[in-house]
C-alpha cells in the first residue's frame, strides 16, 4: 500500500455557517441583537476577563438542592445471616462485612427494610429503618438508635 492509496476513514465535516437566512428563522440561532449576534463578533479582551471572574451556574436552578449521598437498602434476612446476636450494625460494619459497597468513593446512607425474619438481638446505629423493620428488631430484643 502506498501513501497516495490511503483514504480517510471519515469524510470531513463542513463548518455550519450560521446567521445567513435559510430554514433557521429570523435570527438563525444567534439570539437577538448584541455583540454575539453580529458578524465577525469577538468578545473584547476586557469583557472576557470580567465574564471569566463570575462563578458559573448561578441562580435558582443550579445548586439549590443539597445532593444527598445515595441510599442503600438492606433487608433483615441479610442481617440475620451475616451478624451474631448482640452485635452492632452500622454502615462501617456493613461495609467491612461486604453487605454494602462504597458509592463513588463514599460511604452510602443505609436503610433497613423488613423483608425476612430476625431472631437475633441487634443494636442498629446510624441507619434509617422502616416502621415494620423497627418493630421486628425490637420484637427480637434489639434496639434502634
Amino acid at each position: 500500500m502506498q501513501l497516495h492509496q490511503i483514504k480517510p476513514k471519515h469524510k470531513l465535516k463542513k463548518k455550519k455557517r450560521v446567521g445567513r437566512g435559510g430554514k433557521r428563522g429570523t435570527y438563525s440561532g444567534r439570539g437577538i441583537k448584541g455583540q454575539s449576534a453580529r458578524a465577525g463578533r469577538k468578545f473584547a479582551p476586557i469583557i472576557r476577563e470580567l465574564i471569566k471572574r463570575y462563578p458559573k451556574l448561578r441562580g435558582y436552578r443550579f445548586g439549590s438542592k443539597v445532593k444527598k449521598s445515595p441510599l442503600v437498602e438492606v433487608n433483615l434476612e441479610v442481617l440475620e445471616k451475616k451478624f451474631n446476636s448482640e452485635e452492632k450494625v452500622n454502615p462501617e460494619i456493613l461495609l467491612s462485612k461486604g453487605v454494602i459497597e462504597k458509592v463513588k468513593g463514599k460511604l452510602p446512607r443505609v436503610k433497613i427494610l423488613a423483608k425476612g425474619n430476625l431472631t437475633k438481638k441487634l443494636i442498629i446505629e446510624n441507619c434509617k429503618t422502616s416502621k415494620t423493620a423497627k418493630e421486628k428488631i425490637e420484637k427480637a430484643g434489639g434496639e434502634v438508635k
